[in-house]
């Protein structure tokens, strides 16, 4: 660490520039206090005598783990590598990096250009050994401290899951209640659209044709006004996602469920990646409570329903299908079947009297055709075999000449 008096005038001639950053949306609009102590840098800036001073505070609201990309970073080491910065300030180290990936890459720019970290405590130059050791226990100690805090939170949830006391987000039909906490939703048109689904179901086994039972009487389902919380609803038409979900869903069983998803993490241009949401094996549930609520169906018959929704899916003997998957078009040329077979009969009774080759290539008095001409005859349903042979006729008027 360094005085005043030591920081040569080159460094002073240079710009310096002031880090601010807050870790999440949140806290720039309530840790005002926070943000206020970091534009005060500044002020600090211009004591140590700097008179160029320039604030980045593009990464308020992001945090510094690695997991998002920070332009403001970004625009701090591009500064640093063009040597036009004598000064990075900041709060503490957590503030520039919570990783050490960023952190110590700061660190070695900053002592190849000569520039001094400045935090509330002193000056460093990382060309110093003592300094650059105190700067790499200064993040460590960062990246530590995120990562106590982060299991800290997770053991707190999950012991609190364990007794079914989390307020997890509950779908629709359910509503945390302020004073006896979790029950059905008092809305019951809301009740009866989800319990008119899982009768469905019961009768017809199979949730397309749920969604088409229910599409044919005009039923709408609830959806939330603002696309999250289940406060105020937009009845809209069903749909097969909103069936699927409900009757895959355990909660709907009286059933509290923890941990049903996992997070992935994989590395994109050379940073941590991380996706949230990837549903897990029924067996690997962190939490699973039977009777913790009251629900519109019991357990039993939301195990018989996920043993129909897996057998439906497969195609398995017994299941409500009546084939395997096909694609799109597939199941689409199947309708025409009937249409292919009669029209090619007229086809077929046509070429007996043209004498025609095999189906594939054939040769009549009309010309050549394949079965590029079998496909578009046969989606045309005003062909007939007097329209075959007309088109016959009409061909031996113009070899004639007439």
């Amino acid at each position: 660490m360094t005085g005043n008096n030591l920081l040569p005038a080159t460094v002073l001639k240079r710009k310096a520039v002031v880090y601010v950053r807050q870790s999440t949306p949140g806290q720039v609009q309530n840790n005002l206090e926070s943000q206020r102590r970091q534009y005060e840098l500044v002020d600090v800036a211009r004591r140590w005598g700097f008179r160029d001073v320039d604030v980045i505070d593009d990464d308020l609201g992001r945090t510094a783990s690695g997991a998002v990309d920070r332009p403001g970073f970004e625009r701090l080491v591009s500064g640093l590598c063009t040597g036009k910065i004598g000064a990075v300030l900041c709060l503490d180290a957590s503030r520039l990096s919570r990783n050490g990936r960023d952190w110590h890459h700061l660190l070695e720019l900053c002592g190849l250009v000569e520039a001094r970290v400045i935090d509330l405590d002193g000056v460093y130059d990382p060309c110093r050994p003592n300094d650059r050791l105190l700067l790499g226990m200064k993040g460590s100690i960062s990246e530590f401290e995120l990562g106590i805090l982060r299991t800290r939170m997770l053991d707190a949830a999950r012991a609190k899951a364990r007794r079914g006391e989390l307020r997890l987000s509950v779908p629709i039909g359910y509503i945390w209640h302020r004073d006896y906490g979790l029950g059905l939703d008092p809305d019951l048109r809301v009740q009866e659209a989800i319990r008119l689904i899982f009768s469905r179901f019961r009768e017809l086994g199979s949730a397309r044709q749920v969604l088409i039972s229910l599409t044919a009487d005009n039923f709408h389902f609830p959806r939330p006004s603002d696309g999250r919380k289940t406060v105020s609803f937009d009845w809209v038409p069903v749909r097969y996602r909103s069936v699927i979900s409900i009757l895959k869903n355990p909660f709907y069983a009286g059933v509290y469920v923890y941990g049903k998803s996992e997070k992935r993490t994989e590395i994109v241009d050379g940073r941590a990646r991380k996706s949230y949401g990837h549903g897990k094996p029924f067996g690997t549930w962190d939490v699973l409570l039977q009777d913790h609520h009251e629900g519109y169906i019991d357990w039993s018959e939301f195990e018989r329903n996920q043993s129909h929704i897996a057998v439906n899916a497969f195609g398995q003997k017994g299941g409500i299908k009546s084939g395997p998957w096909r694609p799109r078009v597939a199941r689409g040329l199947a309708h025409l079947r009937p249409m292919r077979k009669a029209v090619g009969r007229c086809l077929l009774g046509a070429a007996s009297r043209a004498s025609l080759l095999p189906l594939r290539t054939y040769q009549s008095d009309a010309g050549q055709a394949t079965m590029h001409d079998f496909w578009r005859i046969s989606h045309r349903p005003c062909y007939r075999q007097r329209d075959i042979e007309g088109r016959d006729a009409d061909g031996d008027r113009g070899r004639n000449g007439s």
